[in-house]
């Protein structure tokens, strides 16, 4: 193939500059409108408001239980956002939201320093605009922070292994690489360090490149890595002694073995969310991979062929593993941006002409959905919250095919840089409109309404019966008592016995001896108690569950 300047007319800085604070105003500027829904969004936010309010910063605890399923890191983060800014939405997503807009940076600056100041652009608008990234950057979970951070390391590595670096310069990027990794398992544990090792291993065995070993400064390295990780793991086990079983072996291991998780899935799990999460680029897939399998040079670290072998492991990991979420292949992201901006940075503009037409045929496909919307009504999800999403829906349709034409038009003035930046701002722009209209959706998973309705005072005991809703501490700003309910609380519930209630018959007498009280439960549990005769109102109630008060 013969590759070619992509630019005969240059975007101007100025405009490159403009196009970013749009993109900026963009990402942020939607954070706070949506509530949190059950359940990642509400166990997280809990977990970091529980921090924040306990005032122990060591051993993290969901609903005032005990929970290692997942290090601390980001519970620290959600923790001083709130302290910052508020016990807000905005805050709880705050840092998914720094950790995917980061990750654009770095992928942006490692593009810019490997390949010249366009691949630069060009990468950075194809992260900033996939929809697996814009969608997970904006939505409270653990996979995106871990993402930047792999992400830290990933580009670290890159500008540290390249040929014209400087002694002291590699030194600086490989300890960076080394605090990524740190940052990384803190974030979700082990996989902070297995995924970069696991890809050096394999890019060494596969290309037989062996010689960046002897510059990875593996001694000061593991001091760095040992230096940010070993000390909260070290006190949190020595203050809970059944830490490190829980979190290495039940969290780690047996998770990946086994589908204890609940979260398995067909080997081919990951592919609708790669070819729809790489949206509108998806179609780049192919030339990638090839690009990425081919040889150019001899004895000498080679970017693309590392970040495919990144991507393809990544992608390979995680469909073997017997637990399976659809957040989980976000590492693999950056790696194809910076792949696919290698790529456009070395065509001519009318190359990319092809490849709008499938993102194109995509977002026609969802604006035709929109006028089909009764087809998803069903008792749990009502009209009245499907038609908001589906208005939206197409006017963030509509949004992405004006950004398309304007695409296609800069790549016949030969402007290709132009072209991805319209492409770009109008998925970003098309993703947030859909955002916005989920929220009446959300209602129907999250508290916030509930607790804004019921008003319950200070002296007022919840209980969550047989049921939880992730969503209620966090808009309570306090615990609820779980009654008759485990699920991923059972090692607090060990640790802790008396902080919960094991069965229906001592929430009974524990309801009949309340001054005031609210419990929240689905329909059967209530008839299971009403036939025993115990006292209930009933207060609020939707499709899902039912709130009801002691008379």
């Amino acid at each position: 193939m013969t590759y070619h300047s992509f630019d005969t007319t240059s975007t101007p800085t100025r405009h490159t500059w403009c196009a970013w604070v749009v993109f900026a105003v963009i990402w942020f500027g939607a954070l706070g409108h949506n509530v949190l829904i059950h359940s990642d969004e509400g166990r997280y936010a809990t977990l970091s408001l529980g921090m924040l309010q306990s005032g122990d910063w060591l051993s993290p605890r969901l609903n005032g239980l005990l929970y290692f399923e997942k290090p601390v890191l980001p519970y620290w983060l959600g923790a001083l956002s709130f302290q910052w800014f508020g016990i807000n939405e905005f805050a709880a997503r705050l840092w998914p939201a720094l950790a995917g807009f980061l990750s654009i940076g770095l992928v942006g600056l490692t593009a810019n320093r490997l390949w010249g100041r366009e691949a630069g652009n060009l990468s950075a608008m194809v992260m900033g605009s996939s929809c697996w990234v814009v969608l997970n950057s904006h939505f409270l979970n653990l996979d995106t922070g871990l993402m930047a951070f792999l992400t830290l390391s990933l580009c670290s590595f890159l500008l540290a292994q390249r040929e014209d670096a400087g002694q002291s310069a590699r030194r600086s990027w490989m300890w960076l690489c080394w605090a990524g990794m740190a940052g990384a398992t803190l974030s979700k544990g082990l996989i902070g360090i297995a995924i970069p090792g696991a890809v050096l291993v394999l890019y060494s065995l596969l290309f037989r490149q062996f010689a960046f070993w002897r510059r990875l400064h593996l001694v000061s390295g593991l001091i760095v890595l040992l230096l940010l990780t070993a000390p909260w793991f070290i006190q949190v086990s020595l203050k809970n002694p059944g830490f490190a079983h829980f979190f290495f072996i039940h969290e780690h291991v047996e998770r990946f073995l086994t589908t204890e998780h609940r979260r398995s899935g067909p080997f081919w799990y990951f592919v609708p969310y790669l070819l729809v999460g790489f949206m509108p680029w998806v179609t780049l897939l192919p030339p990638i991979l090839s690009q990425g399998l081919r040889r150019e040079g001899r004895g000498q670290m080679q970017p693309d062929r590392l970040l495919l072998v990144w991507a393809v492991f990544v992608f390979l990991f995680f469909s073997k593993s017997g637990s399976k979420l659809p957040s989980y292949i976000l590492p693999m992201f950056p790696a194809l941006a910076l792949l696919a901006g290698h790529l456009l940075s070395r065509q001519r503009p009318a190359w990319l002409l092809k490849h709008l037409l499938v993102p194109v045929l995509f977002w026609l496909s969802l604006l035709v959905a929109t006028f089909f919307v009764q087809r998803w009504v069903s008792p749990d999800t009502p009209l009245a919250v499907l038609r908001p999403l589906a208005h939206y829906t197409a006017l963030g349709a509509l949004t992405f095919l004006l950004g398309a034409a304007c695409a296609w038009r800069f790549l016949a003035l030969e402007r290709l840089t132009a072209a991805v930046i319209a492409l770009s701002l109008a998925s970003l722009a098309s993703l947030t409109l859909i955002q916005v209209g989920y929220n009446p959706y959300a209602q129907l998973k999250s508290s916030k309404e509930i607790v804004a309705m019921l008003k319950p005072t200070p002296d007022t005991e919840v209980f969550s019966v047989r049921y939880y809703d992730q969503t209620l501490p966090f808009y309570l700003h306090r615990d609820v008592v779980l009654v008759d309910y485990v699920d991923e609380f059972e090692l607090g519930e060990k640790t802790e016995p008396t902080r919960w209630i094991p069965t229906l018959d001592g929430f009974a007498v524990r309801w009949r001896a309340a001054h005031r009280a609210l419990a929240m439960m689905a329909g059967d549990t209530y008839q299971q108690l009403k036939a025993q005769g115990l006292p209930m109102q009933i207060v609020y109630q939707d499709p899902r569950r039912m709130v009801v008060a002691k008379p």
